[in-house]
């Protein structure tokens, strides 16, 4: 059996790399992997939204989102991919910044697991003689949660002692202990290894020189952490700097991804290991006249389907018989991930309930570009009795690869892009094409009929009482 690496990243955008992106970020390591290491699947899109249900598609192999919200991972399922993986000889091992996954439980399933504490307002170790500083405008970020009057983006800072360099960055930390314990295990084959790295989620707050890189001329105040609501609460350039705070981030964990990946090559792991790097989900920096990744300002009265920039995220997969610098444009979910990855490392694994992710560990060896023929992205909600959804939540996204459906659009009408003409899904052709609006119903109501949904819930999602 082969050892197992999994490199998840959170809010990191498909079009961070390979320049796929209108403004290009700089991700040379990752370009490079898929170039010279990777098979590349085009066409993955997260499935259960956001993080703490992602994960637990991941490590589960079943598809959470249409029965239970944001919760443990102990009672979401009885699959855990570390319990399962020890019992068939594998050493496991967590190692995190990512400041949910141990409210979460994942760590119950490892046999060891380390988590980098003071992400996204974790106050782990209070300083209270030093004053909270206001680091941005109020009116410009979110304003729950709060800690004595004072934003997550004051938070954050205050709580991690106001770093400056490279080396105080939680992926420079994370990836640090990653490459000592690769040192430090790699002869303890078969292993597997989840290292999670939460950024480049919000607040963005890489050390400013490397903003500048991306905004030289801006001289306002930087924009470290979105409104999670309308873009238009910004000016142009505030926008933009709140754009180039993510960019340097993005690029930074670039780099500690490929500090990783160099010791994989130093200690000669690539033949008995398989690597995959991929995200939860992306974020909006302005597209759709939005910011973040779900609503949750006070004067912004939308829904947020899960569009593009937030949807698909960059998966690579490298390692054993995996074919380099291959580009497979299929579609695949994270449910996908651990049949897959078993499979290619020759771990036959026994779930306690059955997978509903499908192995795509042939396409990849044989680089043949078919696996799925609809990706569902969704976010649990509670449709009331009569199946309507709740005012301004997060609505699914559903694409077969040429089209992009949201049943429930910005204001409640369903959308529908084509996606080869307008990958950034920004014109709505629903009323030219209700035949393919029709078509996308029947699919998603299919979707959510095989995996149990409700009744409510399809009606809810699909337009049609069950």
């Amino acid at each position: 059996m082969k050892n197992i690496v999994l490199l998840i990243t959170d809010t990191f955008r498909y079009d961070n790399l390979a320049q796929k992106a209108k403004r290009p970020v700089h991700t040379p390591e990752l370009d490079a992997f898929a170039a010279s290491r990777a098979t590349a699947i085009e066409g993955f899109h997260a499935g259960s939204f956001p993080t703490i249900p992602h994960r637990t598609d991941v490590a589960t192999g079943r598809l959470g989102w249409p029965h239970f919200p944001w919760q443990p991972i102990s009672r979401s399922g009885r699959n855990h991919v570390a319990t399962m993986l020890s019992d068939k000889g594998y050493a496991t091992q967590l190692i995190c910044d990512c400041p949910h996954l141990f409210n979460a439980r994942f760590q119950h399933g490892f046999q060891a697991a380390y988590q980098h504490r003071g992400q996204e307002g974790d106050r782990h170790l209070l300083h209270l003689n030093d004053d909270i500083l206001r680091v941005m405008p109020q009116e410009k970020t979110r304003q729950m949660p709060s800690f004595q009057g004072k934003t997550l983006a004051d938070m954050h800072r205050w709580i991690n002692r106001y770093a400056t360099r490279e080396d105080e960055t939680f992926c420079a930390r994370t990836a640090a202990t990653t490459v000592r314990w690769l040192e430090e295990n790699h002869r303890a084959a078969p292993f597997f290894l989840w290292v999670d790295f939460f950024d480049p989620h919000e607040p963005w707050d890489p050390p400013e020189y490397m903003v500048a890189k991306y905004d030289p001329d801006y001289d306002g105040e930087p924009m470290l952490h979105c409104n999670y609501g309308p873009a238009t609460d910004y000016s142009d350039s505030e926008l933009n700097n709140l754009w180039a705070h993510y960019a340097a981030e993005s690029e930074i964990v670039d780099r500690h991804l490929g500090r990783v990946l160099q010791k994989l090559d130093d200690l000669n792991l690539w033949d008995d290991t398989i690597v995959v790097i991929t995200s939860d989900h992306g974020t909006s920096l302005g597209e759709h006249n939005r910011t973040g990744k779900s609503n949750i300002s006070d004067h912004d009265d939308r829904y947020w389907p899960i569009y593009p920039e937030v949807s698909h995220v960059p998966f690579l997969v490298a390692g054993g018989d995996v074919p380099a610098g291959k580009c497979l444009d299929m579609l695949a979910q994270p449910v996908d991930i651990l049949p897959s990855v078993a499979e290619l490392a020759g771990a036959d694994v026994a779930p306690v309930d059955a997978f509903q992710g499908q192995s795509f560990a042939a396409a990849v060896r044989d680089s043949r570009p078919h696996h799925r023929t609809l990706s569902v992205t969704g976010g649990f909600v509670n449709p009331d009795a009569d199946g309507r959804c709740p005012a301004e939540c997060v609505t699914p996204w559903v694409t077969d690869g040429r089209w992009g459906f949201a049943p429930v659009g910005a204001s409640g009408d369903a959308e529908l892009y084509d996606l080869h003409a307008d990958p950034f899904a920004e014109v709505d052709v629903a009323t030219a094409n209700g035949d393919v609006v029709a078509d996308f119903r029947g699919h998603l109501r299919g979707h959510l009929r095989e995996h149990g949904a409700d009744a409510a819930l399809v009606a809810c999602w699909a337009g049609e009482q069950a």
